[in-house]
């Protein structure tokens, strides 16, 4: 068999299995949309198509949006999931990308160990945190007097907690990929080192801090357990509010995929507009130039 027909033919088997994947991995995405067009009681005896009504006709129940935004206070959750996410990328990108320079172009007493602590400090589980970071907020509240449980504030100082270790970790090895020379040449020409760093390190790590920024917005967005005990009725997220819709709702799946739905929509937005900048981040890092 030649070569290129070889070639082509592998080509070919390697492009239907990655389809395969694709379909497998959008599949549940496809499933959530087409159930949140779906009666409940379609959902609960696990009927695959649409209903039909006596004439017939498939019934497609888009009013299923319209009874999420009337049940729960869905665009609350919205509006602080935004606020508190926002919030959490902005102040934990700043933390990181200081700290993720600095580990990568100075050396001092201990930088090596505070390196490795960073990410030692990943493998400890985050519900082990749970109760300790509780009874922390509520002494800190009897204490001071100042309520730091069910805001904006204590949840924001806690994902960024969380997500900064990581995020230092990630962010090390773009600027590590970045050639010293550059900075080198900047000094030369009597720049100082905050404007070699604002002006020639930050911008060729922009896209490894895009993509780490994006990577922290969603893992807040997900984000449940903590939110779930640290928050009430004015500051719950998205998350939270999709899982008042089992047992207080009467368990309304078809009004949680229509939620589910609506809370995916931000990150597809989010998502292809930066994916360029999210597609250069995933290997800006890879290779230490």
């Amino acid at each position: 068999m030649p070569y290129y027909l070889r070639k082509r033919i592998i080509d070919i088997i390697i492009s239907i299995i990655m389809l395969i994947f694709l379909g497998l991995t959008l599949l549940p995405v496809g499933w959530m949309i087409f159930s949140s067009l779906k009666s409940s009681s379609d959902i609960a005896i696990g009927r695959v198509g649409l209903s039909r009504n006596l004439t017939g006709q498939v019934e497609v129940h888009w009013d299923n949006y319209v009874d999420m935004w009337k049940n729960v206070n869905f665009g609350l959750y919205l509006k602080n999931s935004l606020i508190i996410c926002g919030s959490t990328m902005f102040l934990a990108m700043i933390l990181s990308t200081l700290a993720a320079y600095a580990l990568s172009r100075f050396k001092f007493p201990g930088s090596d160990l505070f390196s490795n602590t960073i990410l030692a400090t990943q493998m400890i589980p985050a519900i082990m945190y749970l109760i300790p970071l509780y009874i922390m907020f509520v002494k800190f509240t009897i204490m001071t007097g100042i309520p730091i449980k069910g805001t904006y504030l204590g949840l924001i100082l806690i994902y960024s907690a969380f997500f900064v270790p990581f995020s230092i970790w990630i962010l090390r090895g773009f600027f590590a990929s970045i050639p010293k020379e550059l900075e080198e040449a900047a000094r030369i020409d009597g720049c100082s080192p905050l404007q070699v760093f604002w002006y020639i390190a930050l911008p060729l790590a922009k896209p490894g801090i895009i993509a780490t920024g994006i990577y922290l917005f969603l893992q807040a967005w997900d984000e449940l357990m903590f939110a779930w005990v640290l928050t009430n009725g004015d500051t719950m997220t998205i998350p939270v509010g999709i899982r008042l819709f089992v047992g207080n709702y009467q368990n309304r799946f078809d009004l949680m995929m229509a939620a589910a739905t609506v809370a995916t929509i931000p990150v597809v937005v989010l998502f292809f507009m930066l994916q360029k900048h999210i597609v250069r981040g995933l290997t800006a890092g890879a290779v230490k130039g």
